[in-house]
């Protein structure tokens, strides 16, 4: 008489046996899986936090960016008043601001790419010369006297936040007239941090001309703010990949492999500060406009972007090995299916580490290749068929194409992508159809 099996070797023989099961430790694997690739993800973080502490590290010894804002004529007045409890009468200093009426600036900008390490950063060295015209200043619409005007104290500021990176004198051009900027402003109403010089105004006249040349150090954008009444910037450059930024894009522009040049043109209609004011009415940083000098496209984002379908490609592979087993009456135990899933994983870890090293797409084909390679050695010693095999590396192939070209795209992405997954879906939904998922060990 046959023995009757126990309890524990009928739970072993449904283990072995039952879909359901499989199922569920499959998915259970997938989400242990979750934490190596977090871990990629934290890695990720790590580098390119280090890498951005290693820019900042060259810019503040070279010259960070810089926004250049100015010139600003700053002219300082007196006003009177009298408190409630003394009927003396005091006097106040105040300032007024006045922007030029057209401003002009051209410019060069010598790019230069500077290594510590593996990482590197983008410094630039700009020589600008700026010139154009203010007028008279105005005091009637404020009821001020003339002789409450300190026209002998006026000062022409020009804005420059990093003032590290002036590498030579400037010498303004004020009607013929030549004075030596000092560091320094009068007052911070309007400019933070710059340099500045007196001007004489009391010659009768209807209009000053300036000029001046700024040679100037900074590292990877380079700003300006619109302060004339019609403002003029061109610059040209060898850079290859600029980025326009700011308020205002400008009006022509060329990109080709010389570098680029481009011009904008603003009014003071764009802008939401007048020409004139007193006190610190207004604010011009909110105007500001300019170039950013880009490294191409950052590894470590194209990094975080993959690591981000770490679940697609899990899911897909798994998912392929489970139709081979149910389709082909193969076993493969969830022990393989953890092998084959910290392979996977490891996929993220060499992309990081080559692309720090190469481009993206190359270490993208090596880690790929290298992975796919590891993964059909250990699968046709499991299951000793050369046809299977090779299925899996082109369906292997086939995923991690599909992510790569879907890292290629920025507007489409997510059209191909579901558009993908719905194909991957209907191939799984056409070939499992006649599939009888209640009788599926004794399905042919």
């Amino acid at each position: 008489m046959r023995e009757q099996p126990s309890f524990f070797e009928k739970l072993g023989t449904w283990i072995r046996n039952s879909i359901t099961f499989k199922i569920v430790s499959i998915a259970i694997l997938i989400l242990l899986l979750l934490i190596p690739t977090g871990m990629i993800n934290d890695l990720i973080r790590e580098r390119q936090s280090r890498q951005e502490s290693v820019v900042s590290e060259i810019s503040s010894s070279w010259g960070n960016e810089q926004t250049l804002t100015g010139p600003v004529l700053t002219i300082p007045y007196i006003t009177y008043y009298k408190t409630d409890d003394d009927e003396e009468l005091k006097s106040l200093r105040n300032n007024a601001y006045f922007l030029p009426n057209t401003l002009n600036i051209d410019g060069d900008i010598n790019p230069e790419l500077r290594y510590r390490g593996i990482f590197e950063a983008v410094v630039y060295s700009t020589l600008l010369n700026v010139s154009g015209e203010f007028v008279q200043p105005d005091f009637s619409d404020w009821n001020i006297d003339d002789k409450d005007i300190l026209w002998n104290e006026a000062t022409i500021s020009v804005g420059i936040p990093d003032m590290r990176g002036i590498n030579d004198n400037i010498l303004l051009n004020w009607e013929e007239t030549k004075s030596e900027f000092k560091p320094g402003v009068p007052s911070r109403d309007v400019i933070e941090k710059g340099i500045s010089t007196r001007v004489n105004l009391l010659d009768s006249t209807d209009k000053y001309a300036f000029n001046f040349n700024i040679n100037l150090n900074g590292s990877s954008s380079l700003n300006f703010t619109p302060l004339g009444a019609e403002t003029i910037v061109s610059l040209k450059s060898s850079w290859k990949n600029p980025s326009f930024s700011g308020q205002f894009l400008p009006d022509e522009r060329e990109i080709n492999e010389d570098g680029f040049t481009a011009k904008w043109k603003v009014l003071q209609l764009n802008r939401d500060f007048p020409q004139q004011w007193r006190g610190s009415s207004y604010k011009t940083y909110s105007s500001v406009f300019g170039v950013d000098l880009m490294v191409g496209v950052d590894q470590y984002q194209k990094n975080m972007r993959t690591s981000k379908y770490a679940v697609l490609i899990i899911a897909l592979t798994f998912l392929l090995f489970f139709f081979m087993e149910v389709i082909n009456k193969k076993r493969i135990h969830p022990i393989q299916y953890l092998l084959v899933g910290f392979a996977l994983c490891i996929f993220y870890a060499l992309l990081l580490s080559i692309s720090e090293q190469s481009s993206f797409g190359l270490a993208y084909i090596v880690s790929s290749v290298a992975v796919i390679t590891l993964v059909l050695i250990y699968i046709q010693g499991v299951l000793k068929s050369k046809r299977l095999t090779l299925f899996m590396g082109g369906a292997m192939a086939m995923i991690y194409g599909f992510i790569f070209i879907i890292l290629q795209l920025q507007d489409f992405a997510l059209l191909v992508g579901s558009v993908g997954l719905f194909a991957v879906l209907a191939v799984i939904m056409y070939y499992t159809r006649h599939i009888d998922w209640y009788d599926i060990n004794k399905e042919k």
